[in-house]
């Protein structure tokens, strides 16, 4: 089959399954599978372009082994160690990103779940940026319980993150202190509390293509929202550190397949972009839809997501997030 015909099917209603035929997303012509995710990214998402913002509210010391990690315990990085994060210091972040047009802001902690004190005080944070901002909120804090998203839903997080990583079969070959399994029951939770669930995972860690599909599948069967792809840039001092960098050909095909696979979800450039030419102008030609924009709380953030609209405004793209449009 050729992808632009699969590509219009896709458009017209079909979906993919675990039963198709997965190995053509493989071997068919590279620019052709770009040109057809690209179609179904404009009929199934359009061209808004959404950018999300994070702030790294606790860093490092984190208990689990996850072999790609800078923050794990496990492992001997230059990582940032530091508790949860003062208020202002969000609110602040919240309301530079507000300002400069992101449409959402997450707050990311390392661990394998934020409890006691420094949950409250994730959960106070929340309450005065929803009070005084109009961003959208995402939270990431790891293995929660349902009370606990759903005590971040009425602080006003609309959306959760926990990426899945990679396939069921390859997950014991990149954490041990925790399962895939694990990850799914999180992630169902979210769906029941009635978030949006952001999930992905990491692409060149050693994985086969048949994993990356695997992965791509499994995200379409929870009815993931939000896609977050990274390809994997090697932290000295984790065991990964001496992988050899993706292709730019290699992480095409691979946010394309899974437009394909996920048409309606928006697929979200995270680490890697620097891959890419011109810092993800081509992926963004192969159907992704959304990015990781930023970087915290300096100067160069601001430029960052001044040059990013930019180039997406140059792309004929939307970047105009709707709480500037109710002003």
């Amino acid at each position: 089959m050729n992808p632009l015909t699969l590509a219009q099917e896709i458009i017209d209603g079909r979906r993919i399954t675990r039963e198709d035929n997965l190995s053509f997303f493989l071997t068919c012509d590279l620019d052709e599978l770009c040109e057809g995710a690209d179609r179904i990214r404009k009929a199934c998402v359009g061209d808004k372009v959404d950018l999300c913002s994070i702030i790294n509210a606790r860093s490092g010391r984190c208990p689990e082994d996850c072999k790609y990690c800078a923050q794990s315990a496990h492992h001997h990085t230059s990582c940032e160690v530091y508790d949860f994060l003062p208020e202002e210091k969000i609110l602040e972040a919240c309301k530079m990103n507000e300002a400069e047009g992101v449409n959402r802001f997450a707050i990311v902690t390392a661990g394998r779940a934020l409890t006691g004190k420094e949950f409250d005080q994730a959960i106070h944070a929340y309450e005065t940026m929803k009070r005084e901002c109009k961003i959208d909120l995402c939270a990431s804090m790891g293995f929660l319980s349902a009370e606990q998203l759903h005590r971040l839903h009425e602080a006003g997080v609309t959306s959760y993150h926990h990426n899945i990583e990679t396939s069921r079969r390859n997950f014991p070959n990149i954490c041990t202190t925790h399962t895939y399994d694990m990850k799914i029951e999180t992630l169902k939770k979210v769906k029941a509390e009635g978030m949006c669930a952001c999930s992905g995972g990491i692409i060149g860690m050693g994985e086969t293509w048949e994993d990356r599909l695997d992965m791509a599948i499994s995200l379409a069967e929870l009815g993931i929202d939000s896609i977050p792809l990274n390809a994997l840039m090697p932290i000295p001092g984790t065991p990964l550190e001496n992988l050899p960098r993706l292709s730019e050909a290699d992480i095409l095909r691979t946010v394309a397949f899974f437009r394909y696979i996920n048409p309606e979800a928006n697929i979200r450039l995270a680490a890697g972009r620097a891959l890419l030419t011109n810092d993800g102008e081509t992926a963004f030609k192969s159907g992704a839809s959304a990015t990781i924009i930023g970087n915290m709380l300096t100067t160069a953030a601001c430029a960052t997501i001044r040059s990013d609209r930019k180039m997406f405004a140059d792309m004929g793209r939307d970047v105009t997030p709707e709480y500037w449009k109710e002003v």
